[in-house]
């Protein structure tokens, strides 16, 4: 929505699995962690990846266009969400090694 400058935090799928299997061999009920490699990817950036992949034109979109166009995911469209994983690197030495979100968008190589 808009510039699309709003940040989404993103984690290759194989890394969350790591870091779920650390979670539950090492941590106490209620511990609280942010699985994420990256904090912050524009929304704008993964709109563009995404049409890359699909070969459609991507246009900004005001809140009211937004909602007619996402629905209910709309919501959560313009929302900044950054998020730090550096507590819970530190904490179970976890160290996420896979592709970026966009690398991973645009390699095309994902399961269907």
């Amino acid at each position: 929505m808009g510039a699309g400058d709003n940040r989404w935090p993103a984690v290759h799928r194989e890394d969350a699995a790591t870091l779920f299997r650390l979670t539950a061999e090492q941590a106490t009920a209620g511990t609280v962690l942010h699985g994420v490699a990256e904090e912050g990817v524009a929304f704008r950036d993964i709109a563009e990846g995404i049409a890359t992949v699909l070969g459609v034109p991507t246009r900004s979109l005001d809140a009211d266009a937004a909602s007619g166009h996402f629905g209910g995911f709309a919501r959560l469209t313009g929302r900044d969400f950054p998020a730090s994983s550096t507590l819970t690197r530190e904490r179970f030495g976890w160290a996420p090694s896979g592709p970026g979100l966009l690398a991973e968008l645009t390699a095309g190589d994902h399961p269907s």
